[in-house]
């Protein structure tokens, strides 16, 4: 009979040893996805029914892409893996984030241009968002309040769920399936309409310097970037 030494433990084999995840996969995206809609597709659809104020209305709705986003993420985040790093949330040197800067007033200007062709295409000039213009036109208070919930809260929801979660685990297949596969995801979510073509050119600048910096804080900074003039701008125009 041999002997076993009590003093080293025995390697199990792969099959019985515990699971490790690293990274989110599919199990947090159908999650995330599922309490991002709640969020934002089920409560904005109750919100209609309250007889709101239109400026309170519209500053409600303006909040819930973020709210959702964050709700997503701590979804997944909280699921199986309950690593922020696993999701991105690392930090990211001075260069990283004059980057995003600068590939976020690049994204706002195609924004344009995707948003021209689109109209050229469909004709559909219908301004889906302008519950976003009358979150903000009630004084200076609620432009301010419509500003940073669409341009920080939003981004920063937004990006922690679709780069920190769908981006991250589609890279696992390369990356085209993690930038493009995230992007139509995102846009998607944005429905068929006017916003589409922005939402892909957010989502495709956001994915893609995501996967270079490994960093979700440099795919918020380009979504900053992006959305922040987006409610001064739309209450100019109707001021206008």
């Amino acid at each position: 009979m041999s002997k076993m030494s009590s003093n080293h433990p025995q390697k199990l084999p792969a099959a019985f040893a515990p699971n490790r995840v690293s990274r989110p996969g599919w199990l947090e995206i159908i999650v995330g996805l599922v309490v991002f809609a709640i969020v934002g597709f089920g409560v904005g659809s109750q919100l209609r029914r309250l007889g709101l104020d239109p400026v309170v209305y519209g500053l409600v709705f303006t909040s819930l892409s973020g709210i959702a986003g964050i709700a997503g993420f701590a979804a997944a985040a909280l699921l199986r893996i309950r690593s922020l790093s696993a999701f991105g949330v690392r930090r990211v040197s001075r260069r990283w984030l004059l980057i995003a800067i600068g590939v976020g007033l690049v994204a706002f200007v195609l924004k344009g241009l995707a948003v021209l062709g689109w109209i050229q295409i469909t004709g559909n000039t219908n301004n889906v968002q302008g519950v976003y213009a009358e979150g903000g036109s009630g004084g200076v208070l609620s432009l301010v309040l419509a500003t940073l919930f669409l341009g920080i809260v939003t981004p920063l929801g937004e990006d922690l769920f679709f780069r920190g979660v769908v981006a991250n685990a589609l890279l696992r297949y390369g990356s085209f399936i993690g930038v493009v596969g995230s992007t139509v995801i995102f846009a998607l979510c944005h429905g068929i309409n006017i916003v589409f073509p922005a939402a892909v050119v957010a989502g495709l600048a956001t994915a893609e310097v995501f996967r270079r910096s490994g960093s979700v804080w440099t795919a918020v900074i380009v979504h900053v970037v992006f959305n922040l003039p987006t409610i001064p701008v739309m209450v100019a125009a109707d001021m206008g």
